[in-house]
C-alpha cells in the first residue's frame, strides 16, 4: 500500500517512508514536497528531534533565531525543545525528509487526519480543521508546544483535546482517517 497522503489546502504531499510501526518507535521518516508558500508555523516538541534533509529546491528552516536556507543534500535538525518552522519561499517546489528521533505515532497520526479532514472541505482556508475540538486534539497527538506569549492558548487547546476524548472525536476521526 502506498502510504502517500495530499492536502489540497497547503498543496503539498507527505510520503511515509518508515513508520514508529516499521522501526519498532525508534524513528519516523517521512518526505515532504512543499508547494512555494507552504510550511509550518513557530513550535516546539519536548520528546522528539527533528531533522530536515533538503533533497530538491530550497526549504528555509529556522531554529530558534537562525534561518537556514537548506540546498541539496543540506540538512538541520530541531532537538527537542528547540523552536522552529519550517516553509518555502524560493518561488517553486521543494522536496525534503524529515526524520523524527524517536518516532511519534501521534505526528503520523494527526498527519493523515489534518490531511483527510483537507481533503474532505473540512478545514479553513489557513488549513486548520473547522472543528475547535478536533483541531485542539491534533494539536495534542502530534506533540506540538507554541513557544513564547502563545503558550497562554496550550492550557486552552489541552482541556479542549480531552473534552475532545470524552465526545469520542479521537476514536472518530482515527477510525476514518488513520490508513496506515
Amino acid at each position: 500500500m502506498e502510504r502517500k497522503i495530499y492536502n489540497p489546502i497547503q498543496k503539498d504531499t507527505v510520503t511515509f517512508l518508515k513508520t514508529a510501526a516499521d522501526t519498532h518507535g525508534e524513528y519516523t521518516l517521512v518526505e515532504v514536497e512543499l508547494a512555494d508558500g507552504g510550511g509550518v508555523g513557530l513550535h516546539y516538541h519536548k520528546t522528539y528531534s527533528e531533522a530536515f534533509e533538503c533533497m530538491e529546491g530550497e526549504v528555509q528552516v529556522k531554529l530558534d533565531k537562525t534561518i537556514h536556507a537548506l540546498a541539496p543534500g543540506q540538512s538541520a535538525t530541531a532537538w527537542p525543545g528547540t523552536h522552529h518552522l519550517f516553509r518555502n519561499r524560493s518561488g517553486k517546489p521543494c522536496k525534503f525528509k524529515v526524520e523524527l528521533r524517536p518516532a511519534s505515532r501521534g505526528f503520523e497520526q494527526s498527519l493523515q487526519i489534518g490531511y483527510g479532514l483537507a481533503s474532505d472541505g473540512l478545514c479553513k482556508p489557513n488549513g486548520f480543521p473547522k472543528d475547535k475540538l478536533a483541531l485542539a486534539w491534533l494539536f495534542d497527538i502530534s506533540e506540538s508546544n507554541l513557544p513564547g506569549w502563545m503558550s497562554l492558548f496550550e492550557f486552552i487547546l489541552r482541556k479542549q483535546a480531552k473534552k475532545a476524548r470524552q465526545k469520542g472525536i479521537d476514536k472518530q476521526l482515527l477510525e476514518k482517517y488513520v490508513k496506515f
